[in-house]
């Protein structure tokens, strides 16, 4: 097999001076020569909120409580060690998608109710209902040990 020779080119290149295309009205703004790039203000950070703070006090008057759902415990007096805040699953109390409730919105609930109330197969409305109940006995409760007056229904 023969090889063949490379192919060359019988004049040079012609040379032509480096020369900027013209930009659209849109794209002079990437144009480096005519503006530079500097900031016209300071960057903006925003402080990052404390969630858990406002309602700190909420929660922490759950801590050493009793279950107040009771739906799968049976009801008593003392205080269950897996007992956390169970925050209310509704619209109205603040409750989004990637969010919890309002802090207020709590009451002490056991293990089993608790995943009972978030992930259990029964239906809202029981769920809601068995919440209200609970609520109904925990806010007195939790007004007293606060030192916070009770709003009056009107």
């Amino acid at each position: 097999m023969k090889r063949s020779a490379p192919m060359q080119r019988k004049t040079p290149l012609a040379r032509t001076g480096f020369k900027r295309k013209e930009l659209g009205p849109f794209k002079k703004q990437l144009d480096r020569n005519t503006q530079t790039l500097v900031r016209k203000s300071a960057m903006k950070s925003t402080r990052k909120r404390v969630t858990v703070a406002d309602g700190a006090k909420y929660l922490a008057a759950c801590r050493g409580e009793p279950c107040y759902l009771n739906v799968k415990c049976a009801r008593c007096d003392w205080a269950d060690p897996t007992v956390v805040p169970c925050h209310d699953n509704r619209l109205s109390s603040g409750k989004a998608m990637g969010k919890k409730a309002r802090h207020d919105r709590t009451l002490p609930g056991c293990m089993l109710c608790h995943n009972w109330l978030d992930q259990g197969p029964a239906p809202r409305e029981e769920k809601f209902a068995r919440f209200d109940e609970g609520f109904a006995r925990w806010e007195p409760r939790r007004a007293r040990k606060m030192g916070l007056e009770l709003q009056e229904a009107e």
